[in-house]
């Protein structure tokens, strides 16, 4: 996989497109919600980004961030990352189905009713496990032709929203008002209130919306010139990220569309409403709602490629099951592709599509941010234990630097478990809920050094029996 697949597939891990969004500007209002897209690239995909890009030049080693922690931690942390990872995943990756069916759902209802619903999700899983066998560079050349199918709406969008914003907007039909008063006018829509703010709801839909910078890592053995390209990959898609989340917000605001009409699937509403009622209107109302398609469908296949080498690289180190070391070979690469761990979580996956867990994200940013820290942690340990491993990229600052990188994630981490105390899985708080997960991963370790240790024993007694006989 080359720089420019790379940074397709970390603009998909991470985000898909503006897709969203929708409830950060229905909880805070376009202003605040544009001050929130703004402020916290810097306090979070930033810092993230830049340890990722250390971390993955110095060591790219396929499971990325499982083998950072291993390496600096040790084996029982290293395995506490990829829990925590890969049970987020389990309550991230049920999301993209069914936002992919949400769209199909906008475009033609009758489709999605009922089972069809499930059907279609399922659809996606297979397809994208499909797309993944056929190795990391078909899923990061897909994910740039995506790319530039996805956003080609929002860019019309955008500028049909500043064209109004600029133009259309007059206090008093059929007089003539300068540009500076069209302007005035506008700007005042985005100081709007919402009938019901929830700040602390937006900031971690917010955090949502701009995490998973260190997914891209862990296929560090298929990326052609890792310690060059990951770098590079981070910080251009940071600004991607960032780009395309704050002009169609900051458009649509421009444009009139009131705050509180946002929810989930409105960017089609949107699209409609900027766009007219007549046939430029329609079309892309059904431009970007084929575009919701692509965003649950890119994420998931984006994704899938990087939690599969998880499993595939703790089998190797003979904490899970041998089978998920097996290999095929991706044409026309001929690059080792795990095909047994992307089997084996697609239909982990799968089983988890009726469950309702697209509102949790409370829960899923619990489960990611613990794991986050940790590489922030290993992050440290390793300027410490290791100051001269090669780093072809370093955060500047030294020592201190490497420290102040992790502290503005920490504090937003924090800030996300006190704003999700109130929410509840059934009869247990999320919070309540999450520790029990992550608690789990101390017995899981356990378990899986005991079958590791029974397997090594069954080994040499029947290598003992063959010499004997």
């Amino acid at each position: 996989m080359r720089l420019l697949p790379l940074i397709g597939a970390t603009y998909f891990m991470v985000a898909g497109g503006p897709y969203g969004l929708e409830d950060i500007i229905a909880d805070a209002g376009y202003g605040r919600a544009l001050l929130l897209l703004l402020l916290i690239p810097i306090v979070w995909s930033l810092p993230t980004s830049l340890m990722v890009g250390e971390l993955a030049s110095a060591l790219p080693e396929e499971g990325g961030y499982y083998c950072w922690v291993r390496r600096a931690l040790g084996s029982f942390w290293g395995f506490q990352e990829a829990w925590l990872s890969l049970a987020a995943s389990i309550f991230d990756m049920a999301i993209y189905p069914v936002i992919f069916v949400l769209y199909l759902s906008r475009a033609a209802p009758n489709l999605t009713a009922g089972y069809r619903g499930t059907l279609w999700a399922l659809a996606v899983v297979l397809a994208c496990a499909a797309w993944n066998l056929r190795g990391a560079r078909a899923v990061g050349e897909g994910s740039v032709a995506m790319f530039a199918v996805l956003l080609a709406p929002f860019v019309v969008l955008v500028g049909a929203g500043f064209w109004i914003a600029l133009f259309a907007h007059t206090s008093n039909p059929g007089s003539t008002q300068t540009l500076a008063a069209h302007l005035r006018q506008s700007l005042t829509l985005l100081r709007a209130p919402v009938a019901a703010p929830s700040l602390a709801g937006a900031v971690s839909v917010a955090l949502w919306n701009y995490m998973g910078w260190d997914n891209a890592s862990t296929i560090a053995q298929e990326v052609e010139a890792p310690q060059r390209n990951y770098p590079r990959a981070m910080l251009l898609s940071a600004g991607l990220v960032a780009i395309t989340y704050i002009l169609p917000l900051a458009a649509v605001g421009l444009a009139g569309i009131p705050a509180g009409q946002f929810s989930t699937g409105a960017w089609t509403d949107a699209a409609r409403s900027i766009g007219g009622t007549g046939l430029f209107g329609n079309g892309l109302a059904l431009a970007v709602v084929l575009g919701g398609m692509l965003n649950g469908a890119g994420m998931f296949n984006a994704l899938m490629l990087s939690y599969a080498r998880v499993p595939y690289a703790l089998a190797k180190d003979c904490l899970l099951p041998a089978f998920l070391t097996r290999t095929t070979r991706a044409r026309p690469t001929r690059a080792p592709v795990p095909w047994a761990s992307v089997l084996v979580c697609a239909v982990g996956w799968a089983l988890a599509l009726r469950l309702s867990f697209e509102r949790l994200i409370s829960i899923d940013l619990v489960l990611y941010g613990a794991s986050l820290l940790l590489e922030f942690v290993a992050l440290v340990v390793l300027r410490l234990r290791e100051p001269a491993l090669p780093r072809p990229f370093r955060i500047p600052g030294g020592l201190p630097g490497a420290i102040a990188a992790g502290v503005g994630p920490a504090l937003l981490i924090a800030f996300a478990l006190r704003a999700a105390r109130s929410e509840r899985v059934g009869p247990l708080p999320a919070l309540t809920f999450a520790a029990v997960v992550a608690a789990a991963g101390p017995l899981a370790y356990l378990l899986a050094r005991l079958a590791s240790s029974s397997s090594s024993s069954s080994s040499s007694s029947s290598s003992r029996s063959t010499g004997a006989r």
